[in-house]
């Protein structure tokens, strides 16, 4: 069977770090700016969750993952 290709981690861990650390400190002059920042830290929190859930469904289902750097990685 292949491998389900799903992003790495670390590109999650890279973006919430930029908002979080970064977006959401810029973003604190105005409440807008601030609330959409929020709903993407949210939204890429809840991504990443997803995705765990389904490599746990793949592990149980015996389904091998092949987490890619990038859109251009080929699997041997």
């Amino acid at each position: 069977m292949n491998p389900l290709p799903l992003p790495s981690h670390v590109h999650y861990e890279l973006l919430l770090q930029v908002l979080e650390q970064q977006s959401a400190f810029a973003a604190t002059q105005n409440a807008r700016a601030q609330e959409h920042v929020n709903q993407i830290i949210a939204n890429l929190r809840k991504a990443l969750s997803q995705q765990k859930q389904l490599e746990s469904l793949c592990n149980q289902l015996h389904i091998p993952v092949d987490h890619r750097w990038s859109t251009t990685e080929r699997s041997p």
